[in-house]
């Protein structure tokens, strides 16, 4: 089996919690325990991804007798991008792809064809993650669940 470009498992967890919690517009405060049962996630894992989205603006934390996370941000306007920059950084498919600036391995100023294209992919990319919300993610799955009766 060869590598494959593809996100962290840390990543893709932090979306299913977010995720789980934007399912659930009625509950206003999360608890860790409840979100990591439901979507199977290792707790103490979960707990260090949900610092990581609270100090990126995304959760604000609640302390107490019910206490647990909350959006600071509305699922309408956290973006997979967002997410996926806090958790892995951003997307760069190579070295080289990064821009006209970038250094690549083959020694072409300005990069070669090879990391020109790889930029152009990136940036599609970008331009994907940071207009797909997780409001968007819900209504696809809205729209797959729905089934029709004869």
């Amino acid at each position: 089996m060869t590598d494959r470009m593809k996100l962290s498992k840390k990543a893709e967890y932090a979306m299913r919690a977010l995720l789980a919690m934007a399912r659930d517009p009625e509950t206003p405060t999360f608890a860790i325990q409840d979100i990591a049962l439901s979507e199977r996630i290792p707790l103490k894992f979960l707990e260090q991804i949900l610092l990581a989205l609270k100090n990126g603006g995304l959760l604000r934390s609640k302390r107490g007798v019910g206490g647990g996370y909350q959006f600071q941000k509305t699922p309408s306007r956290i973006t997979l991008g967002e997410v996926i920059t806090l958790i892995d950084g951003a997307f760069i498919p190579m070295a080289c792809a990064c821009g006209e600036n970038s250094t690549c391995d083959c020694g072409i100023a300005g990069g070669c064809g090879l990391g020109q294209t790889f930029s152009l992919l990136r940036e599609q990319v970008n331009a994907w993650l940071n207009t797909t919300t997780l409001s968007h993610v819900l209504e696809r799955e809205k729209r797959d669940s729905v089934m029709f009766e004869i």
